[in-house]
């Protein structure tokens, strides 16, 4: 099993006409992803990989749906109005890969996404991968390289790194497990689905044993999600890292997001929160999968 997203998972790509929306929409279908349809204003009739395009969601919507999730592979500048009309449409599932987007654009549509019940992965994700069975984002890059770098498996991932989602997937893979869903959840100042969101539906899947998380300093995403392991509603292992323990307060360390202020959002703060929970932070990266491994008895 897996969370979010699987081989039956109806997909839509808004921008599937533009360069990146075009190559990844080949990308995801290779791999198993079910693209049905494909949104490009002014393009509606027109086809990409045999995919079927359309002027707007609602029109799509009506040849396919129901459509359970869309990418969108949109400028950030413009991306909120394609994000309405997802939402409006009835579509819960959105993946975000678009960076730079206008704080004020992304508070807004955040809100009305939480309203309409429709999660939102991003802004700034690489994207979403259920390990051979789905992909939607450009995470893994190509059907090769995401099956060699993604095995199948009962580990869940979650990392604000879209680099380290990988790079973790694989060395999990390298001690004799596997992932079951992994997710970068993206790397602007304001985002969607949290840790705190994704620990409880790792803990509904059956197929899921344990969660590795690459965490970094800013935000308090990791202490909240300390509080969802503290409330019971993450009962598995939980094995963390921390990136930019040694950066100073007021420093921006890789991402936008991954700044500490007054105190908040320190290396400190959230590895005490972790453990105090009786989750598993290590010093050093490449210690998590060794430590998942030791835990799941591989």
């Amino acid at each position: 099993m897996a969370i979010l997203l699987d081989e039956n998972i109806t997909m839509l790509i808004q921008g599937i006409t533009g360069r990146e929306g075009t190559a990844r929409t080949r990308f995801m279908m290779a791999y198993g992803t079910k693209v049905v349809a494909g949104v490009t204003p002014g393009r509606g009739g027109s086809e990409v990989w045999h995919v079927p395009v359309y002027d707007t969601v609602k029109e799509a919507w009506k040849a396919h749906g129901p459509i359970e999730a869309t990418v969108t592979f949109v400028p950030g500048l413009v991306v909120k109005e394609a994000v309405m009309e997802a939402v409006d449409a009835g579509i819960k599932l959105i993946v975000m890969p678009v960076e730079r987007v206008p704080l004020h654009d992304a508070l807004e549509m955040l809100a009305y996404a939480r309203e309409k019940g429709t999660r939102i992965v991003g802004p700034g994700s690489f994207g979403v991968i259920s390990a051979g069975k789905a992909v939607a984002g450009w995470v893994g890059g190509s059907e090769e390289f995401a099956r060699e770098m993604f095995k199948p498996g009962h580990v869940g991932v979650i990392s604000r790194s879209g680099g380290q989602t990988t790079t973790l997937s694989w060395a999990i893979g390298q001690v004799g497990l596997g992932i079951s869903t992994a997710l970068h959840i993206g790397a602007e100042p304001v985002l969607g689905m949290s840790p705190a969101e994704l620990l409880p539906l790792f803990e509904e899947d059956k197929e899921t044993h344990a969660v590795a998380m690459f965490g970094e300093i800013g935000t308090v995403a990791e202490e909240e999600a300390a509080e969802v392991i503290k409330e019971g509603w993450f009962t598995k292992p939980l094995v963390a890292y921390i990136a930019g323990a040694g950066v100073k307060s007021g420093m921006r360390f890789s991402h936008a997001s991954a700044i500490v202020e007054r105190g908040r959002g320190s290396a400190e703060s959230k590895i005490k929160a972790l453990r105090e929970t009786g989750a598993h932070v290590v010093d050093r990266p490449e210690e998590l999968a060794p430590v998942l491994a030791n835990l799941l008895k591989i």
